[in-house]
């Protein structure tokens, strides 16, 4: 082509007089054309994810919110069960479309994925049995040679402990949902994990187990969605909690499960 056809042409693309090239399509799109949204959930971290075996239904704080953020997307919602040790391969293999269940924001997630704005800060704290709380008032206490400090695997908390711990003992439990009962039986001595989980573990576990110090967690920690690289489904799961957080729906939902 003559070069002053180029710019001709060139000229006419950027007066919208030629048809432009085809943008691929993003996540956002390909859920509201599908019709349904896929969030990818552990289903074992009480209070914002647990699966009811007997049932199949999951239950908790980020469930319900995901259920919101789906009727608002006018979508179907079907949930993908992961474990949090595959949490990041699953996303990367797109078999959900974004992840929600007491996801905390680290620097290695947030290298390969996006994060929504937080909507929880927090940290980790401890839980014992109640009779056990005075021995453990710190972390250094809770590093001793003899203590037995229970944790599931693939997490921040198996993170936490293998980073933080010296001389305890970490007791790797292969999920998440018996641990606290194990904990209770007197299988292990202490479990490390985030302070709105202490918190709700000490009601199921009234006078059994008791949260130590959750208000002054040992680190700074926030949770939020986990999400693929992509801007417009970061940008509308952003709006959509901004939203839901000033017309009361956010605020309900968390009276209902983490007070």
């Amino acid at each position: 082509m003559h070069y002053k056809s180029v710019l001709f042409a060139g000229g006419l693309a950027l007066l919208g007089l030629l048809p432009a090239a085809a943008q691929p399509a993003t996540t956002l799109d390909t859920i509201l054309k599908s019709g349904t949204l896929r969030v990818g959930t552990t289903g074992d971290y009480k209070p914002f994810t647990f699966l009811d075996t007997a049932t199949g239904a999951y239950h908790g704080f980020d469930i319900d919110l995901a259920r919101d953020l789906a009727a608002k997307m006018g979508v179907k919602l079907v949930f993908v069960p992961t474990k949090w040790a595959d949490l990041m391969k699953d996303l990367g293999a797109n078999k959900f479309d974004m992840a929600m269940g007491g996801i905390s924001v680290t620097l290695p997630r947030a290298k390969v994925a996006y994060f929504s704005h937080p909507y929880l800060r927090e940290g980790k704290a401890a839980i014992a049995p109640c009779g056990a709380v005075a021995k453990y008032p710190t972390l250094a206490a809770i590093d001793q040679k003899g203590v037995r400090v229970i944790v599931n695997p693939g997490g921040t908390n198996e993170a936490f402990d293998h980073a933080r711990l010296k001389a305890a003992t970490i007791v790797l439990n292969k999920d998440n949902l018996s641990i606290f009962d194990k904990l209770a039986a007197g299988k292990a001595d202490v479990m490390i994990t985030d302070a709105s989980e202490t918190r709700y573990q000490a009601k199921l576990h009234k006078g059994v187990l008791c949260s130590i110090h959750p208000n002054h967690p040992f680190d700074f920690a926030e949770k939020a969605y986990l999400l693929p690289r992509d801007l417009p489904l970061q940008e509308f799961v952003n709006t959509w909690l901004h939203i839901d957080q000033q017309d009361g729906t956010f605020h309900k939902i968390y009276a209902k499960w983490l007070q």
